[in-house]
């Protein structure tokens, strides 16, 4: 099978040799060729340039992207896309002025989602999940990164990875599964946590790593959920069964877990609506990358993570959706692109970097998604008609997207 796509107004993300992560002022940088065409056979990108060098292509299909935008597919790198049900009702009571924390005090919050979840067959929750994923697909996203959570014991999230299985064999995206048995404290656990925490690091984790589904480990690190010495027993306990750390860190207070992160090799640290110094300095000379979540202060009203303090610093960035039922609910990565640039204080081409090349490395996949280059998977979004990419973030509110192509085929 082969595609060809000519006329293309501008190809971006483009890079003649494999680009992996992009750091600091580099990110302000967007590769770009004017009047292209680019070609693809099977799942793999094999060829782009100018329009006056195409020549000698016998393509299947042609596409015309005369005044069209071509650029890789968003990469998600942080979701809880695989729940149960919703929680309209929490985001009612937070209008009417309850916090975050107040509506997981009454019960609400994970704890609500991890209910519903348990009494959700797991045909059910397949159903759910894979029309979610869908979605996100259509608005552009060719890779994901789906946590569970929502479960809570052995049996639920256990569960939730073999949900996310069969969305990885049905789906044509890229889908990355984590392990984020550690997201909240059971009620019946409320009183003592430490027996939660040896649950999950002696039977849920060695449970979860049988199945041989995922190589992430999560932790919810924050206050009211899991504390410093929490999340680094969870993580030798994950370290054991070779579980590299993604961790939930400083969306409320900083507790050191950007520190704890990078000693334990995270790929990445998520959230950071909270961030210092100290914080900064530890990301310096490591390979954990920062993930920015603009989705969820939008919706929790919260501070936004201070994007340019870290990018400023010559650090690289990513961007996701946190696409979740409680502080989230919402996948699509056009608002996050915009989100970036109007409340992070990204540039476009910042923004575009964070959620591609970069969104892919803090999935671990950088090495063949999140680019337009020789040898990768074809993950591509053809726009509607634009004069400009930054048309992308600057219409926040519309859909760009006209075609989306997930290993070389026309979704």
């Amino acid at each position: 099978m082969s595609l060809l796509i000519t006329n293309i107004k501008q190809l971006i993300q483009v890079h003649e040799h494999n680009t992996t992560i992009i750091k600091g002022s580099d990110m302000k940088n967007l590769p770009i060729i004017e009047n292209a065409y680019l070609y693809i056979e099977n799942d793999t990108i094999i060829e782009f340039g100018e329009m006056n060098n195409c020549e000698g292509f016998d393509a299947e299909t042609i596409i015309d992207a005369t005044g069209k935008i071509v650029l890789p597919t968003w990469c998600d790198s942080h979701t809880h896309t695989v729940y149960a049900g919703d929680r309209t009702s929490e985001f009612v009571d937070r209008i009417n002025g309850l916090s975050y924390a107040e509506i997981a005090q009454k019960g609400g919050g994970i704890l609500n989602s991890a209910k519903t979840l348990q009494n959700t067959s797991e045909d059910e929750l397949f159903e759910q999940s894979l029309k979610r994923l869908n979605e996100l697909i259509a608005m552009g996203t060719g890779a994901v990164e789906i946590k569970s959570g929502y479960g809570l014991t052995v049996e639920a999230e256990l569960k939730m990875l073999r949900v996310i299985k069969r969305l990885k064999q049905e789906s044509l995206a890229k889908i990355i599964p984590t392990l984020l048995a550690a997201h909240a404290i059971p009620e019946e656990f409320k009183s003592k946590k430490q027996d939660y925490i040896n649950y999950i690091t002696d039977e849920l984790i060695p449970k979860a790593a049988e199945l041989n589904i995922t190589n992430f480990v999560d932790v919810f690190c924050e206050e009211g959920y899991f504390d410093i010495n929490d999340t680094e027993a969870i993580l030798k306990a994950g370290q054991t069964f070779n579980l590299q750390p993604k961790l939930h860190v400083n969306q409320f207070n900083i507790l050191g877990g950007i520190a704890l992160g990078v000693k334990y090799n995270a790929l990445s640290v998520d959230h950071l609506e909270e961030i210092n110094d100290n914080d900064i300095e530890a990301l310096k000379g490591s390979n954990t990358i920062a993930v920015a979540l603009p989705g969820c202060s939008y919706f929790l009203s919260i501070p936004y993570t201070q994007a340019r303090k870290i990018i400023d610093a010559g650090l690289p960035l990513a961007i996701a959706t946190d696409y979740n039922p409680g502080s989230s609910p919402s996948g699509n990565m056009n608002f996050i692109v915009s989100a970036a640039c109007v409340k992070l204080k990204l540039t476009p081409e910042e923004a575009i970097n964070a959620a591609t090349v970069n969104g892919a490395y803090a999935m671990g996949i950088s090495n063949m998604y999140g680019s337009i280059t020789r040898g990768k998977k074809a993950n591509i979004i053809i726009t509607k008609p634009m004069n400009h990419y930054s048309e992308i973030p600057y219409a926040f509110a519309h859909n760009p997207i006209e075609q989306v192509i997930i290993n070389g085929q026309q979704v």
